[in-house]
C-alpha cells in the first residue's frame, strides 16, 4: 500500500485548521483491515503472485515457472474467462485451480456511452472485507477513443487522499487505496467490453482506433485517487500493464498523473519508468496553496526540482504540465509568461484544461479567448501547449468529474446530465507517443 504519509495534524487543530484545508485525508479502511472472502480471482496479478497462488496449491517448485507462464499467457494475451479455455494445461491443475480461484473480472455496474464514443464504466471490486457490508468499493473508469490511439483513463483509490479545491473527486471521502489487481483489472474489463482480445470485435457501432493498433493502447492513471499515495500498487500495476508477454502496453504509452507527491518520484521513475504528468494549476505558491493543498509541503520550487531529477526525462521523454483554466484566477498574460519562466531547462509540454463547473464549485471556466490567448503566449516561448478537445461531455466522464456512485450525484448535477452540460475530458492527449 502506500508508503507516503498522511498528514492529519491539520484537521480539527484549532486557529490552523480554521487558517486553511487538510491537505490530506486519512482512509477509511487501514491495509490490515482488507481480508479476502471466497474464492480468489487470478485476473490482474503479479506473476510473482501467481507462482504464489500455485505453490499454495502444491505444484512444484520446478514447475511453478512454466505453469505461472501458461496461465498468465491465457488470462493476459487471450483474456481467458474460464480455466476450460486453457487448453494446454492439464485437466488436473485446471481443477484444483477452480476450486480455490475463478477468472472473474470486477462486476460493471453501469455503462455511460458519450455521444463523441466516449465510455464510462462504474466498476465494482469484491468485497475485501466485514467492512464492505458484502458490497465491494465502487470506482469510475473511463475510455477515450481516437483514429489512432484508445486511452483508458483508471483510477488507483477508492474516492482520492487530496482536497484539490477545483476537483470532484477531491470532494469525496478517501476509502482505502486499490491493489495492484483492482488497478489492472480496470484494463482487463476496458478489454472485454470493447472486444479488445484476439479473436474478438468491438460491440457494434463503438468507436475505436481504425489504424490497426490495440483499441486500448495508452492509459493514463488520472482517474480516482493521487497515484503516488498508492505508490506501491501502481508500480506493480505498471509492470503488470507493460509485460511484453501479457497485456503488453509500453512504458511510453503509460502516463502517471499526481499532483507533487515529490519523494515518490525518483521511485516511480527508476522502477516503472512510466511518463510522468504534473496537475500544477498555479505559478506562484500562495495560489497553489489553495487549489492544490499539497503544495503547503512541496512548494512548487521543490516540485519542479524533482522534475528537473526526474530518472530519464529527456526531450523525447517529456514532463506533462496539466493546467486547469480557471477564469480570473490563474489564466492571465502574466501568468502565462510566469509558467514558461518556471519550466525553463524542462523537457516538457503543457496541457490547458478548459475547466467545467461540478455542483457546488466556486470556479468557472475561462473565456475561450482568454485560452487562446494564453496557449499563443506558452507556444511562442518554444513549448506544446494544446487545449483539450472536450470528450464525454454528456456523461461527466472528464478530468475531476469522476465520483463513485456511492457519493450520490445532487439534483443539480443530474440536471447538467440530463442538459448534456459536463466536464471537458482532456485524458486522450495527455501524452504524445
Amino acid at each position: 500500500m502506500a508508503t507516503a504519509s498522511f498528514d492529519t495534524a491539520r484537521r480539527g487543530n484549532g486557529a490552523l485548521a480554521a487558517q486553511a484545508p487538510a491537505i490530506e485525508k486519512t482512509p477509511d479502511i487501514r491495509p490490515e483491515a482488507l481480508e479476502a472472502t471466497g474464492p480468489t480471482s487470478l485476473v490482474g496479478l503479479t506473476r510473482e503472485t501467481l507462482k504464489g497462488r500455485l505453490a499454495a496449491l502444491g505444484v512444484p517448485e520446478r514447475e511453478q515457472r512454466m505453469r505461472a507462464g501458461q496461465l498468465w499467457h491465457w488470462i493476459n494475451v487471450r483474456g481467458a474467462a474460464s480455466f476450460d479455455e486453457m487448453t494446454n494445461v492439464s485437466k488436473v491443475l485446471k481443477g484444483q485451480l477452480a476450486g480455490i480461484h475463478t477468472l472473474d473480472r470486477p462486476e460493471v455496474v453501469s455503462e455511460q456511452v458519450s455521444r463523441d464514443g466516449t465510455r464510462k464504466w462504474l466498476i465494482r471490486m469484491p468485497p475485501t472485507g466485514r467492512h464492505d457490508h458484502n458490497r465491494g468499493a465502487e470506482i469510475e473508469c473511463v475510455y477515450i477513443p481516437a483514429n489512432d490511439r484508445g486511452t483508458l483513463c483508471v483510477s488507483s483509490q477508492v474516492g482520492c487522499t487530496l482536497t484539490c479545491s477545483f476537483c470532484h473527486t477531491g470532494t469525496q471521502r478517501l476509502v482505502r487505496n486499490l491493489s495492484t489487481q483492482e488497478i489492472v483489472s480496470q484494463l482487463v474489463v476496458a478489454r472485454d467490453r470493447l472486444g479488445d482480445w484476439p479473436g474478438q470485435t468491438p460491440p457494434k457501432g463503438a468507436f475505436v482506433p481504425v489504424d490497426g493498433s490495440r483499441f486500448v493502447s495508452n492509459i493514463v492513471f488520472m482517474g480516482m485517487g493521487e497515484p503516488l499515495y498508492n505508490v506501491d500498487n501502481v508500480i506493480d500495476a505498471v509492470g503488470v500493464m507493460s509485460d511484453n508477454e501479457g497485456l503488453g502496453l509500453s512504458r511510453r504509452r503509460i502516463t502517471v498523473s499526481t499532483s507533487g507527491v515529490v519523494p515518490q518520484f525518483e521511485r516511480l521513475g527508476l522502477e516503472a519508468n512510466a511518463m510522468l504528468a504534473i496537475s500544477l494549476h498555479a505559478v506562484r505558491d500562495d495560489l497553489r496553496n489553495e487549489l492544490v493543498p499539497l503544495n503547503r509541503k512541496y512548494p512548487i520550487r521543490e516540485l519542479l526540482q524533482a522534475c528537473r531529477d526526474y530518472p530519464g526525462v529527456s526531450n523525447a521523454r517529456r514532463i506533462t504540465f496539466e493546467y486547469v483554466m480557471l477564469k480570473g484566477v490563474n489564466d492571465s498574460d502574466a501568468e502565462a509568461k510566469e509558467l514558461v519562466r518556471l519550466l525553463k531547462g524542462i523537457p516538457a509540454k503543457i496541457n490547458l484544461i478548459p475547466f467545467n463547473p461540478w455542483p457546488g464549485s466556486k470556479y468557472e471556466c475561462s473565456d475561450w479567448e482568454r485560452i487562446e490567448r494564453f496557449s499563443e503566449i506558452v507556444f511562442n516561448a518554444g513549448y506544446a501547449s494544446p487545449v483539450r478537445t472536450p470528450r464525454g461531455r454528456d456523461i461527466l466522464a472528464a478530468c475531476g468529474q469522476l465520483k463513485s456512485e456511492t457519493e450520490k450525484l445532487r439534483a443539480r448535477a443530474r440536471l447538467m446530465l440530463e442538459e448534456g452540460i459536463g466536464a471537458e475530458g482532456v485524458y486522450a492527449a495527455a501524452h504524445d507517443d
